[in-house]
């Protein structure tokens, strides 16, 4: 007796993508403390005053900001370009910190206050979503929709229809790629000189008005089903 030959359905091949555009969910700041002095115990002195004062008006603002982290610091001296030698003209202190907002509402009056205090530079806000936002996950799943659909409609065509999914894969997955993407991020707002003398007891200036840039999240995958065998 003679075994039938498999019949092994036919595949079709598609590529879903999403678009989202969504609000942000973080603003994040990036901030610059300097000191400069002939001394280098001068220069450091005045460089953890500065950096203290910063960090205690960022932590002021309490649940609002979520993670504040140092990301660099450095003590330079600045040699003399006058006579021989390794001559010391001054010492240059610098401290990155990154202050991360959830809370927009605070954000203009934060990012006006810090860049209102002495020798600190201010660049951001820049827009993000969180590592787990929901936007991602609704993207992926619209671009898993949107394959789907997109399957059907070729099924559709050629007078037959799905029956079943063989593999959902992210673009790239078997190498480095993701399967969403997020773009958004805003450029350097601006960097605060140091303020003229006898401004320290001046009043707060006021608070930036500063408008969220929208996110756009991208999504894509690749997907293959199966289908019942057209008659053609």
């Amino acid at each position: 007796m003679t075994a039938e030959p498999v019949i092994e359905h036919p595949r079709i091949a598609v590529r879903g993508e999403a678009y989202l555009e969504v609000d942000p969910e973080v603003a994040r700041l990036v901030l610059t403390v300097t000191a400069r002095g002939t001394d280098r115990r001068d220069a450091v002195t005045n460089l953890t005053r500065r950096n203290n004062t910063a960090l205690e008006l960022v932590k002021s603002y309490g649940d609002a900001v979520t993670h504040v982290e140092t990301g660099a610091f450095s003590i330079t001296p600045e040699l003399s370009q006058r006579g021989r030698g390794e001559r010391i003209r001054a010492y240059h202190g610098r401290v990155v910190l990154t202050a991360e907002i959830t809370d927009f509402t605070v954000l203009g009056e934060l990012t006006t206050r810090l860049a209102d205090l002495d020798h600190t530079s201010v660049n951001g806000p820049y827009w993000q979503l969180t590592t787990n936002s929901p936007a991602r996950r609704r993207a992926r799943q619209e671009a898993v929709r949107q394959a789907v659909a997109r399957a059907r409609e070729y099924a559709e065509a050629l007078g037959t229809t799905l029956t079943g999914v063989v593999d959902v894969a992210d673009i790239g997955a078997d190498n480095t790629g993701a399967g969403a993407t997020v773009r958004g991020a805003a450029p350097p707002l601006f960097g605060a000189p140091p303020p003229p003398a006898g401004a320290a007891g001046a009043a707060a200036p006021p608070a930036l008005d500063l408008e969220p840039r929208r996110q756009h999240v991208h999504a894509q995958v690749n997907a293959r089903f199966t289908m019942a065998p057209p008659t053609l």
